[in-house]
């Protein structure tokens, strides 16, 4: 927090405390779309609202954003997400321990999650979706809609219920649809836009090429990572609607070109559309200072020998004297969610991310794709393939997508278990149990089973926190530590069950229209039997 042009997060925390206003047009005006005027200039008036829309996704933006995109990732996804999934810890308390970190959800914070994961990618979808119909581009509209599901997806897992059915409507007074109802809209958009690609792909037609910073246009890749994607969503619900789960994993694995399976498939923002993205992580650890190793990742990566480790982070600094000695002969170490010590030069010298300004930010990969047909074939069986096989596939993907050239051999029958993670400081010591004792060896129980292929996806899938933190809640998996201090008791929070979903934004009641359909959106809850905008309430596909 030390830039002329950062947000002072510590201002945001006392307006959010003192106050119950908040500024409705911003939080609902994406910052990444072009005005009317800048569209008609060019054909920006498309390609560029599909780039837009593509950087809504997961939030980044490039240097010319200066860090006004890296400050707005921070407080939407780094500061809860990134930290509640275990992979991070932060070198700083804010508001004097009062904040996300801690559970305690900061309304100005929680807006920008919900401002970054849905406002930003509404309008630009209505404009593509407009110029579709006047143009006859249906294949225009087919990507906006993988994209907007891509962004949206994530407001729906942290919110719960969301505006979807009628978003497009011209109103201001749109209705928020019940969870189910939005997996159910998402999986029939998915399936037509998948139809439409599919199309294209085979007639070798490229899609807007010089303004997708993702594949360049190519239509067979948007068709694997919207299959791919469609098996993600379809593995979230299947322990709330096991029927509707299945029919759509088996869709997603029989449709032409398939799901991901081999590295160059990986959706990314790197290099692309003539931008390079700047990664928001790498800023938040080497120029705020802020940012560390996680001490969940700390017992798994060391424990298990795990050689993403020096991948991951980078071994603590030569002053510090607390470090873990690793299999590498380097020592590592993390810094404990929530605690409340402020900044200080002790965890400041702990472990980094070992990730660059270059380093691209991954919205979905191979690796992760083999977990979830591990863990479909865990439960379904038959055409869905061997469990064992693809779950071995998937830490083989993840080693070849982190250049990793170890025996998986060796490592999955390694017999090594999560350590204790342990400091020994009078103020800033921390005693952390080794989480389980869960070998890497895929056996025992379907359930022991299922707790492997999600410890080794939720390593796979670092630093993608938003999804972890979702994976997490659905599956129970992997056993992480508690949060030192638990602030957010008075919204529903508790230690042994973390943050289950995040509250509303106070704009949303503050008029009466905006409170009337606040009101019938908790009735949404608990399907249908209403819920409370509480962060202990569980979504829809939360119920194991």
């Amino acid at each position: 927090m030390k830039t002329v042009n950062r947000y002072t997060l510590m201002a945001i925390c006392a307006m959010a405390l003192t106050t119950s206003s908040c500024d409705f047009e911003e939080v609902n005006t994406n910052q990444f779309e072009m005005t009317e005027e800048e569209g008609t200039r060019d054909d920006f008036a498309v390609g560029g609202l599909i780039t837009a829309l593509e950087k809504t996704v997961i939030h980044v933006g490039t240097q010319a954003d200066d860090t006004g995109v890296i400050n707005q990732y921070q407080i939407a996804f780094n500061l809860s997400a990134d930290s509640w999934s275990g992979y991070f810890g932060q070198n700083n308390s804010w508001s004097g321990g009062n904040n996300n970190t801690s559970y305690f959800l900061v309304d100005g914070w929680v807006a920008e999650t919900y401002k970054c994961t849905y406002t930003n990618a509404l309008n630009a979808w209505k404009k593509l979706k407009k110029a579709s119909e006047d143009n006859n581009t249906p294949e225009v509209f087919a990507l906006a809609q993988v994209l907007k599901i891509s962004a949206w997806h994530k407001a729906l897992e942290s919110f719960g219920p969301i505006p979807y059915t009628h978003a497009a409507d011209a109103s201001m007074k749109i209705p928020f649809d019940s969870e189910k109802d939005v997996y159910t809209a998402m999986f029939k958009d998915l399936t037509e836009a998948i139809e439409v690609l599919t199309e294209k792909a085979e007639n070798g037609v490229s899609i807007m090429k010089n303004y997708d910073a993702v594949y360049a246009g190519d239509a067979a890749k948007w068709v694997r990572y919207a299959n791919s994607l469609m098996l993600r969503l379809a593995m979230r619900v299947r322990f709330a609607d096991n029927e509707m789960a299945q029919k759509y994993a088996t869709q997603a694995l029989n449709q032409t070109y398939g799901v991901m399976t081999d590295q160059k498939d990986e959706a990314k923002m790197g290099t692309g559309a003539g931008l390079v993205f700047r990664n928001n992580i790498q800023w938040l650890a080497d120029q705020y200072n802020e940012t560390r190793m996680g001490t969940s990742m700390v017992s798994y990566l060391v424990g298990y020998e795990d050689p993403r480790l020096s991948a991951y982070f980078l071994p603590v600094d030569e002053s510090c004297t607390y470090g873990i000695e690793a299999f590498d002969g380097e020592k590592y170490q993390g810094v404990p969610l929530g605690h409340t010590k402020g900044q200080n030069s002790t965890y400041e010298n702990f472990s980094k991310p070992n990730i660059t300004a270059s380093t691209p930010t991954y919205w979905l990969r191979a690796s992760e794709v083999y977990f979830l047909r591990a863990e479909a074939a865990l439960v379904w069986g038959g055409e869905f393939g061997d469990a064992e096989s693809l779950y071995e596939q998937g830490i083989q993907m993840s080693f070849d997508e982190n250049g990793i050239k170890s025996s998986v051999d060796s490592y999955m029958y390694s017999g090594k278990t999560p350590i204790a993670d342990v400091v020994s400081h009078w103020r800033y010591g921390f005693n952390n149990p080794a989480p389980c004792e869960t070998t890497v060896e895929f056996e025992g129980s379907q359930e022991d089973k299922l707790e492997k292929i999600m410890i080794q996806k939720w390593i796979a899938l670092y630093p993608n926190g938003q999804e972890a933190w979702t994976e997490w809640r659905r599956t129970g998996y992997p056993v992480l530590h508690k949060v030192a201090t638990n602030r957010g008791s008075s919204q529903g929070a508790t230690v042994e069950g973390g943050i289950r979903r995040m509250i509303y934004p106070v704009s949303f009641y503050q008029t009466q229209d905006g409170k009337e359909i606040y009101d019938n959106a908790l009735k949404l809850f608990n399907n249908g039997n209403g819920g409370q905008d509480r962060s202990d309430t569980h979504l829809w596909w939360d119920c194991k």
